[in-house]
Parts: C-alpha cells; structure tokens; sequence
C-alpha cells in the first residue's frame, strides 16, 4: 500500500502551472514512471537523489544523466515521481530522518491557532517541533501567527527543535527557515491568504510571475506586519 502522503501530491502539467493531480492520475504515473525504470533505464546512471533537491533539479539531473532512452517530457516527470517514491521508502526503512515527502500529520491534529484538523488540507501542512511536542498547522500564515506572537502563544522559542513547511511544486517537506516565501499571490489556502513556500528562490520568483505575487521573503522577513497583512489586519508593532 502506498503512504498517505503522495494522495495530495502536486505535479506540474505545464510549464510555470501547477495543478493538483488526483489521486488515481498520480497512480497511474507511479506506474508509468516504474515501467520507464525498469525497461528505459540504466539503473548505474541514475542520479543520486538528495533530499534537499527539487523536483525540478532531480527532473533535470536525471535527464541530462542520459541514463534512459526513449525519455520525452511524460515519461520523463513520471519516472521523477517514480524515483522519489522510491527514495521516500528506501529512507524510511532505514530510519533516516531526511524527508522526501510531504509532512505526515496524523488525522487528529488541530492547528493550535485556529482549530482546524489540519489532515484534511495535506498540501498546506506546516510543523514545529518543541521539546518532543508536535505541532500541525494548516498553512504557513497560521504558524508564523503561532511563532511570532508569543504573547498569545507562550512557549520557549530556543526549544524548537524543527519548524517545516512544504514546498508548494513538489510537496517535500523542507526547513522553513530555508524556504521562500510568495506573499499577495491569487493562490488561497484554507485560510485564505497564504504565505507560499518554496525550497529556492527561483521556483519563488516563477509562482510569483504567474500568480501575481507582490513580494518574495526570506523566513526572517516575515514579521508580524506581514502576517496579519493577510488577514486584511492593519498591524502596529508598538
């Protein structure tokens, strides 16, 4: 059976678009990227997979592999799903702590700061880490409000031990201290605007050309101001 986590996963069917990919699709170019593995391609050619690479760097790294043949752009996005599919089970049999995949919530997680189940917007899901404590959240803007104002939110903030958010492409979770961030783009999360993640800046600036995004932000860019900006809130940190 395969994880729960590739159910929400994204794929981009054109170039600078993201849809998101049903369930069965995503299936069926699971299955299609294995059949390319295995009759297209030279196993010893593959490119290693890194957890902190991309989609997009991995699709590349293994096209200019030349490890198989016969690789137009379906079989080649395909059989980059296949490989990070693979890599994910390889990395959680062996207990590695490196993340291929999104972030896994259990079903009966609420964000703290509003009070939604956050399993039920896995595209959107955030995490902090305190102390052995996990946290969920259903997007980013919901969890900066929970790391910034630590007046309504009062814990130890040298005690976290992880803050993740998902690169918006490809689903992986990443630091959220190295992520980028798109602010005023027509994309929407669950709470309305949203603060959207990348693992680089250049996926950053692509979404921000194609959604009309005002601005791209570094994590310790996002201030209070910021966040509540989204909310329509007129902020004043005095």
């Amino acid at each position: 059976m395969l994880p729960r986590f590739i159910i929400a996963i994204f794929l981009s069917l054109s170039i600078g678009s993201a849809h998101e990919m049903p369930q069965a699709l995503y299936l069926k170019m699971l299955s299609k990227g294995e059949k390319v593995y295995r009759y297209l391609c030279d196993e010893s050619k593959i490119p290693p997979i890194a957890a902190s690479a991309s989609f997009d760097e991995l699709e590349e790294a293994v096209r200019k592999s030349g490890a198989c043949r016969y690789l137009d752009s379906g079989r080649l996005k395909a059989l980059t799903y296949y490989l990070l599919h693979r890599a994910s089970k390889s990395a959680e049999a062996a207990g590695a702590k490196e993340s291929f995949g999104p972030i896994d919530v259990p079903e009966d997680a609420k964000c703290p700061v509003c009070g939604m189940f956050v399993h039920k917007y896995p595209k959107w899901s955030a995490k902090i880490a305190i102390d052995g404590k996990e946290y969920f959240f259903d997007g980013v803007k919901d969890m900066m409000k929970f790391y910034i104002f630590d007046g309504d939110f009062p814990y130890d903030r040298s005690a976290i031990k992880e803050i993740l958010v998902q690169d918006f492409y490809t689903l992986r979770a990443i630091d959220a201290r190295k992520a980028w961030y798109v602010v005023g783009s027509n994309v929407y999360g669950p709470m309305g605007n949203e603060l959207i993640p990348f693992a680089d800046r250049k996926s950053a600036e692509e979404f921000k050309n194609d959604h009309n995004g005002e601005k791209i932000l570094s994590f310790d860019e996002i201030d209070a101001k910021t966040v509540m900006a989204l909310d329509g809130i007129d902020y004043d940190e005095e």
